[in-house]
Order: structure tokens, then sequence, then C-alpha cells
């Protein structure tokens, strides 16, 4: 039997996403730019989910724009603000342990003569808010912190952030690509001026994400005469796969709580497991301000590379870290952030569960994580 503990890289799709976007793709094919009865048809479902989508974060549904997911969805938001906000100067903020699609488009912008402040975190991933204070400058523009770490699941404290950079009149972008669904989230209380989201985190389909910007704000396209998305991104608007992607939103949220338990009861089996088979694994993060369904973990004296394919070989799904950092022979930036040693870095192995992961496979997982490590200790 094959287990998949990678639900933080991407899910299944549940059924009722599925149906949804059959039945969108059904009814609704027509582009909605088209300005005939079956181009408004799709039109007026794609509103209809932009306001509704809204609704889970508090937002208007005028400030969502739907995308192709969350990378996309961080690097338009960014530069879309930037785009319309450069007269206020010149220097941004972001943290070392950002999603590569914010980190490498932070580096980039160095580039083009923005100065950029990589704030460091603590042992357990989290940033010093005192830190963050004294980074702010009068030439400050925006900060880009994620709302929780893809890696090790430590949470930012969101709603001190965004109070203290709207004191400053600093625009904030939270990457909240692994908390929507897993978190709530209120742009209003938290102050947070754009954010991303994406699909296929939640059991909805991949290739679908959202951006949300506060309508009051300031923004330019980055793309120049873009008509789709109110000219925030080019291409066809892809309406059945935001219906779906709504739909598995809106489930997700129904059983927001509910799920957060049975997770925190999975993470806890998971970790009484460790400790009673006395397992040479150490628990990265924060643990009590993490997310219930990522585990960072350390196992020491083993490659997490090693760790990750000999899993594999055993019918076991985990991964080494981000899936948009897997294959990089460098050690996870994260890693490094917190404190490791390069060779310490390389030990990491991330296992993350999800709607369908039971007690039975957590079990299964230990005995199996065991094994490995008991035959690698006797080479």
């Amino acid at each position: 039997m094959l287990i998949y503990l990678d639900y933080a890289a991407t899910t299944p799709m549940r059924e009722e996403a599925i149906q949804a976007l059959t039945e969108a793709n059904k009814h609704f094919y027509g582009n909605p730019s088209s300005l005939h009865d079956i181009g408004t048809k799709a039109s007026n479902l794609l509103e209809t989910c932009r306001g509704e989508l809204a609704k889970l974060i508090s937002g208007e549904g005028q400030g969502v724009f739907f995308t192709s997911g969350g990378s996309e969805s961080n690097i338009l938001a960014i530069r879309s603000l930037l785009h319309g906000n450069v007269k206020k100067g010149n220097h941004l903020i972001t943290t070392k342990i950002e999603h590569s699609s914010v980190f490498n488009l932070f580096q980039q912008l160095e580039k083009e003569g923005f100065e950029v402040t990589y704030l460091s975190v603590d042992s357990t991933g989290q940033i010093n808010i005192d830190e963050l204070k004294q980074a702010i400058q009068p030439t400050t523009i925006l900060a880009s912190i994620h709302h929780a770490n893809s890696e090790i699941g430590t949470i930012q404290p969101i709603e001190e952030i965004g109070r203290l950079l709207h004191e400053h009149n600093v625009l904030f972008h939270s990457d909240c690509v692994q908390t929507f669904g897993k978190l709530p989230i209120n742009v209003k209380t938290s102050y947070i001026d754009s954010l991303s989201i994406s699909s296929h985190k939640l059991y909805g389909p991949k290739g679908v994400g959202a951006c949300y910007i506060n309508p009051q704000l300031q923004w330019t396209p980055y793309f120049e005469g873009t008509s789709h998305e109110k000219g925030f991104r080019p291409g066809t608007v892809n309406v059945p796969g935001i219906a779906s992607f709504l739909s598995a939103a809106q489930l997700i949220h129904e059983d927001l709580e509910k799920e957060t338990d049975r997770l925190l009861q999975l993470r806890n089996h998971f970790l009484n497991g460790i400790i009673e088979r006395q397992l040479p694994i150490q628990i990265e993060g924060n643990s009590t301000h993490t997310l219930p369904h990522i585990l960072g973990l350390s196992i020491q004296g083993m490659e997490g590379q090693y760790a990750m394919l000999e899993c594999n070989r055993h019918g076991l799904a985990i991964s080494t870290g981000s899936a948009c950092s897997v294959g990089k022979q460098a050690p996870s930036k994260t890693m490094i952030a917190i404190g490791k040693d390069a060779s310490s870095a390389k030990q990491f192995v991330r296992i993350s569960f999800g709607k369908w992961t039971t007690t039975l496979e957590i079990d299964q997982t230990l005995q199996t994580l065991e094994n490995i490590i008991s035959t690698y200790q006797k080479k």
C-alpha cells in the first residue's frame, strides 16, 4: 500500500472539486471576456467566484484576481504594487526563509536597483519584531513576509507584523499558500495589503490560484496592455478551474476547526511514536506556533535525500522540503537560516499530513523510518 505524506507539496483533488470542474467545463465553457450570452454566463460565474472567495479572507470581491497559482500571485502582486508605488522609495523587506518564488524575485529586484533587507529568524523559524521595526526606513515601500513556512510549518505573528507595517505606511504582502484553508485569515484585522493563495494545496485543481490586493491601494499592471483580470495578468481566464478552486476552498473552510483537531491528533501520535521508538529524529520549527499538518524532521547522521529515496522504495512518499526547490544541490535555506551547518541541513526531510491521512498510516510510517534507520546504522 502506498502512503502519501507530501500534502504540503500538493494534494489530490477532492471529489466535489472534480465534479465542479466537470460541470463548469460542460456549462460555463465560454470566454468571460466575450460579449455574447455564453461569454456573459461564464463572466457571471467568474464574478460570483470572486466575491465568494473574498468572503473567506474577509476581503472585497474587487480585490481578488485569479492566477495560475501561488508563485504567479506572489510575483505579480509584488511587481504590480512596486510598479504603482515606486516613487515612494526603493527599499524592501523580506525574510531569509521565503518561498523560492518570493526569495528569487527579491534577488532579481536587487539587480534592478532596489535595496533589500533580509530578516533573520530564530532557531524555530520566527522573525523578531524588533528587527523588523529597525529594518523599516523612510524609503521602505513594501515588506513580503509569509504567513507560515512551507518546510517546517512555523507560523509568523502576522497580525503584529501587519499592525507595525501599517503604522509605518509600508505595504504588506504575505504568501498564504500554506495557510489558506488551514488557519483563519482576515486581511483587515491583520492589515494584509496583498496575499497569494493556491488551489492545489487544498484539494482543488493545479494551475489555479488567486491574489488579493486591497482595492483602496494603488497598483500598476506589470504587463502593459493586458485586458484580462482588470489588467492584472494576461491569458484567458480559467473559469471552470476557478469554480472548482472555490468549491474546494469553501469545503475546506467548513471543516477547518474539526480537521485542525484531527491533524493535531495525528501530529501528536507521530511525535509520541518517535519518543516511544527512541528514533534519532529531531523536530524542527516552533513547537506551539506551527501548522498542524507540516512536520520538519532532521534524521541524525542520515542525509534527507537518502531517507526520502528509501522511504519511496518502501512505498512512502515524503519530501526533502519545498517541491519548488527540490533537485538543487544547496541545502535548504530555511535550515541554514535557523542555524544549521551545511551538513546538518542536508539531514532534513518533511512529512505533511492531509485529509486522507490515517493513524494506521502514521504507525506504518514510523515503522518504515525505524527500519530504514536501523538498516542504515548497521552499514
